[in-house]
């Protein structure tokens, strides 16, 4: 029989995500259309691949033993289009960590290379920016890197392309607030503030291990302006931006608590930001213009110096020294 790679697509979509809705999300179709799909691939192999209950979706035997093939003959499919196109379209970025400003280091080192033809697109975050590399549906991914459980980056490279400084983001009402410089130890008795889930945020909890701030919250990530909001009004607590990280303007006034940022000194803590991508024999061969975007991030680290680590004036966790000196 001849596969029908749309129904084979809708398949895997719905295997790995175990649930309708979030396929049709992924694919950008309905939900109905990703169920008709599966439906109909099921009936031309003659054998239930998905159960559907009240509790959600689940592997048949028969399910798990297709996936495998299944997921192999989109790469190929994959392949056979990006041979033909690829060269036609810009190369698509995803970039994650919006709250930190990561377009702003893009467009800096994409500027710097006239002709250099790039799409980039916000990400979520970093495992779903892997998976969707892993799928080829991204050329790149930029943002913070970290090792993922159950290897949800394997067959993935990554390059260390800038080290950034961060400030501490007080309340003005903080009682640190009127120092000009601050050590990170000082903030230990301070609540660090979490712009999501705590455990989404593998810098910030690095950061609390290493200086031992022990009283740590989470936050729902609803934008910066809302988080900056979180942190005006409660003096007990902080948190950590990038030293030219641009800030929403807040509206204090008498008897109004505003922000600002500390720099951070003895030592001052470094955000890693890296390029990520397939390894060659990932789901589509590479776009052209990848090695031409890591050649204009090695040029602008260069000129403009992202690359500086001084260990004995700088701290960056141990997975990120490694990315620095591999």
């Amino acid at each position: 029989m001849d596969l029908d790679l749309a129904q084979v697509r809708a398949f895997v979509a719905a295997a790995e995500e175990l649930h309708f809705g979030r396929a049709a999300g992924r694919l950008g179709i309905t939900q109905q259309a990703v169920s008709k799909r599966v439906s109909r691939l099921e009936g031309a192999l003659g054998v239930r691949l998905l159960e559907r209950d009240a509790r959600g979706v689940g592997l048949t035997g028969a399910g798990r033993r297709f996936l495998g093939p299944a997921r192999r003959v989109l790469e190929q499919g994959d392949r056979a289009v990006a041979a033909v196109g690829c060269a036609e379209r810009p190369l698509r970025i995803d970039v994650w960590g919006h709250l930190y400003a990561p377009m702003r280091t893009v467009a800096q080192a994409v500027g710097g290379a006239p002709g250099l033809e790039v799409e980039p697109v916000p990400g979520r975050d970093l495992p779903s920016v892997a998976a969707a590399l892993r799928r080829g549906e991204s050329d790149a991914g930029f943002g913070r890197v970290h090792a993922l459980p159950d290897r949800g980056d394997a067959g993935l490279r990554h390059r260390l392309v800038r080290l950034e400084p961060v400030d501490a983001l007080l309340s003005t009402d903080h009682p640190l607030a009127d120092r000009d410089v601050l050590s990170p130890a000082e903030l230990r008795s301070s609540v660090l503030r979490y712009p999501a889930a705590v455990d989404r945020l593998d810098f910030l909890t690095r950061f609390a291990a290493r200086f031992e701030v022990t009283e740590r919250v989470g936050s729902t990530n609803l934008g910066l302006e809302h988080f900056v909001e979180q942190v005006r009004t409660d003096p007990s607590c902080f948190s950590l931006v990038p030293a030219d990280c641009p800030l929403p303007e807040v509206h204090s006034g008498p008897g109004r608590p505003g922000v600002r940022t500390v720099p951070l000194a003895d030592p001052t803590p470094l955000y890693a930001w890296s390029l990520l991508w397939r390894e060659d024999g990932g789901a589509a061969d590479p776009h052209p213009w990848l090695e031409p975007l890591l050649r204009a991030f090695a040029a602008e680290a260069r000129s403009s110096r992202w690359l500086e680590y001084d260990p004995a004036r700088d701290w960056l966790p141990d997975a990120d020294q490694a990315a620095l000196n591999p």
